[in-house]
């Protein structure tokens, strides 16, 4: 334990402004005149002349105003999915289903069909795309595949 810790210091903040008798009075410690001597400003990023840093820097990338939301779905998830809901889908499996069943967003426009995992059962499945290795899996199981072109 430190001794400098017992001891208690009563040191007042100074007020500044208050007066030519404080020492800290007239300008406030500020200097006099200029952008830097009033309140509430302050030079964000300024360097001094010096080229800023978010000058310096290139401008990268490309951000497209309007992109298609498209819900990417494995073999392995649409075969779990149809272990579970497979009476109610009814040889029918598409984008409204999927929807419907809350097992994806509304925000999503279109449906990806990948193929990791297998699928078991045969079953018409509607897509706006899909991998090849998606496109033999299912058609290996005896599905039917419907590729909308939009």
């Amino acid at each position: 334990m430190q001794l400098n810790n017992l001891v208690k210091t009563n040191k007042k903040k100074i007020r500044v402004g208050r007066g030519i008798g404080s020492g800290r009075g007239k300008t406030s410690s500020r200097g006099h005149k200029g952008q830097k001597s009033r309140s509430g400003v302050a030079i964000k990023s300024f360097e001094g002349g010096q080229m800023p840093l978010y000058r310096r820097l290139p401008k990268r990338g490309f951000k497209t105003l309007r992109q298609d939301k498209i819900a990417i779905l494995n073999l392995s998830k649409i075969q779990s999915f149809l272990d579970k809901y497979l009476d109610e889908v009814k040889d029918k499996f598409d984008l409204q289903t999927l929807k419907d069943k809350k097992l994806i967003s509304k925000k999503y426009s279109k449906l990806k069909i990948l193929g990791t995992g297998e699928i078991k059962n045969n079953i018409e499945i509607t897509a706006h795309y899909v991998s090849k290795q998606a496109l033999e899996k299912i058609k290996k199981a005896g599905g039917k595949l419907n590729i909308i072109k939009k």
